[in-house]
């Protein structure tokens, strides 16, 4: 017979543990212990099932698939490193193309579809390119996540890829016939994390966003209720530093995306992919970005996402390279192959604190998407900018924190190694580009928080040099 470990203690409940914190405290206020969190989530020093909501229901994927990335510039060189990839571990392939003219033949040249899921996202939008692309994967039994996103495209680069009709006329289209493909549209949130908004923002603006899709699906009615009872949608989500509260990050996404779907009679499941943020990476000391991708994949796994690619530690100041992308691929096959970390399903589920900010955090995102549908919905406050401005409002107090010291990037802002210099060293420079051009709104920037630290130590490495 089971027994329980503890049953010979007698139960201690919330109030007791918190009479004896503060008679602890010696004097000192409980709301010392409280921390506050620029996502609007007070901290708590202890977490009771007195407190517990009913666990909450999210379904999330077990053995999550391990992706790498490639950027599509020669079909043949794309082919031969997608084949080799998939030799050395990788689960599935997200492939970026970026020009109509891809020959499709070369790229699949002897690729297995039925056992290698692949995600495709353009850098263009073309109704002939597609049509083509799916007589190509016809009887292929191949799983292929397309990744459209026109309104993700308007937010991140301040134009349509056409215009508002065009854009929207070839997506209905391609929703009208595509049976070959796992999904058709997707979500880049990756763009608000990385832009600098809180957790709830993040949310809030992801749920606005998809909101936009299944709002003009519905008006135009164009696909039987059994087409948008199967219509799975894709999110791209950018995981960050911060442990526990990514992993409720997620968790929340998939709650708050299923109720919305139920009210719309679209499928509730959703497809996360994920990856670590950009925004906490840095170019100095850069070796410690290994340490942060490393926690965010984490987050990503027991949060729930579905497949995780993961960012080279040396992205910021580097051409791809087959070192770093062999050390990125190789801590997530730790995680699955040593840690062991795909043998649980929903792993997060139960536990106090993180059930606790999974519901805050859906709480405070859906005031938010409130306030977004009652000003007109996420393309009006886009046009109008108020999403732009409400980022740059969040993006400054980060930056603010990151700037006086009390937001900590290890070896940039505090513990600095004074003699690394890296001038020689990088081959791009992100951060120091600008392209300005002619918008039909105001694009929203992602903004890594170092970059203006490292552009005064560049300056002055520069100038000791010269």
């Amino acid at each position: 017979m089971k027994q329980s470990l503890f049953q010979d203690f007698d139960e201690v409940s919330a109030k007791q543990w918190k009479q004896q914190i503060q008679f602890e405290l010696d004097g000192l206020d409980y709301q010392h212990l409280v921390t506050h969190t620029l996502d609007g989530i007070d901290i708590r020093p202890f977490y009771h099932q007195d407190d517990q909501i009913e666990s909450l229901q999210v379904n999330s994927s077990k053995d999550w698939s391990i992706c790498d990335q490639i950027y599509v510039v020669s079909e043949e060189k794309s082919n031969y490193r997608a084949l080799k990839l998939i030799e050395k571990g990788a689960e599935s392939i997200w492939f970026i193309i970026s020009s109509e003219e891809t020959n499709l033949d070369k790229l699949f040249k002897n690729f297995d579809f039925r056992s290698t899921p692949i995600y495709l996202k353009f850098t263009f939008l073309s109704e002939d390119f597609l049509k083509g692309l799916r007589n190509f994967l016809q009887d292929k039994n191949a799983k292929v996540y397309l990744q459209i996103d026109i309104i993700g495209n308007l937010a991140a680069s301040g134009n349509w890829f056409s215009n508002l009709e065009n854009d929207h006329k070839i997506l209905d289209k391609l929703l009208q016939n595509s049976p070959n493909f796992e999904s058709v549209i997707s979500v880049d949130s990756m763009l608000y994390q990385n832009a600098g908004a809180t957790i709830p923002q993040q949310l809030a603006y992801a749920l606005a966003h998809a909101n936009e899709y299944l709002n003009h699906i519905n008006e135009v009615n164009f696909l039987s209720a059994t087409i948008k009872k199967n219509l799975k949608l894709q999110f791209l989500v950018a995981v960050g530093p911060n442990y526990f509260f990514e992993i409720a990050k997620i968790r929340a996404l998939r709650w708050l995306f299923a109720s919305l779907a139920e009210t719309y009679g679209f499928q509730q499941e959703i497809f996360i992919l994920a990856q670590p943020s950009k925004r906490n990476k840095t170019l100095y000391d850069y070796n410690v970005n290994l340490l942060r991708t490393t926690t965010e994949s984490m987050s990503a796994v027991l949060g729930g996402a579905d497949a995780i690619f993961n960012m080279p530690y040396d992205a910021v100041y580097h051409k791809n390279n087959e070192f770093g992308n062999r050390i990125a691929r190789n801590q997530l096959l730790i995680m699955k192959y040593e840690a062991h970390l795909n043998k649980v399903k929903n792993a997060a589920e139960g536990a106090y604190y993180i059930e606790n900010l999974t519901e805050q955090f859906a709480e405070k995102a859906l005031a938010i998407f409130k306030d977004i549908e009652n000003g007109g919905g996420f393309l009006k406050q886009l046009k109008d900018s108020v999403i732009q401005k409400k980022i740059k409002e969040s993006a400054e107090k980060e930056q603010e924190k990151f700037d006086n010291g009390e937001l900590v990037l290890i070896g940039t802002n505090k513990y600095q190694n004074t003699a690394d210099k890296m001038q020689q060293e990088i081959q791009l420079y992100p951060f120091l580009k600008k392209n300005p051009r002619k918008t039909l709104i105001e694009p929203i920037l992602e903004r890594r928080l170092s970059e203006k630290l490292e552009e005064q130590r560049l300056k002055t490495e520069k100038t000791v040099n010269a």
